[in-house]
């Protein structure tokens, strides 16, 4: 199974994020325009939590608060789980399945280096399992 130093080494996406201090409407607005459903929080270079789509439904829309007053660190989720380039994919999958998250940053002490999404296991997932298959079929008939 693919490290996540051999998924970074083949995905050469940005890295998005806003400041504590920003509002919840400029998290907002980043997003929608990266078609993207979390940024990371940083402080400095530092992370301070990660803001998601999930955290805006629950914690703004539900509770009647406004967007545009409220800060990014009223709401974020400051206790983040995160990997470091060691990991697999797999790996990746469980931690994501069993925390019930969407969104891995990927951490080099503590740098960000990278941010991994369900999508991305699931699709590294699905290409690792073909690639088994093929060579499964190639075996029998070869």
């Amino acid at each position: 199974m693919k490290t996540i130093r051999q998924f970074l080494d083949h995905s050469h996406r940005s890295l998005y994020s806003v400041g504590p201090s920003a509002t919840v409407r400029e998290a907002l607005e980043i997003m929608a325009q990266h078609n993207i459903g979390a940024l990371l929080v940083l402080e400095g270079s530092a992370l301070a939590g990660i803001f998601s789509e999930r955290d805006y439904a629950r914690k703004v829309t539900l509770k009647g608060k406004s967007s545009s007053d409220l800060k990014v660190s009223e709401i974020m989720t400051a206790k983040v789980i995160s990997i470091d380039t060691r990991h697999t994919i797999d790996q990746c999958m469980q931690i994501m399945t069993d925390n019930h998250i969407r969104h891995l940053p990927i951490m080099n002490g503590q740098t960000v280096i990278g941010l991994i999404s369900i999508g991305d296991v699931v699709r590294e997932m699905i290409a690792y399992q073909k690639s088994m298959i093929d060579q499964l079929q190639s075996y029998i008939t070869g």
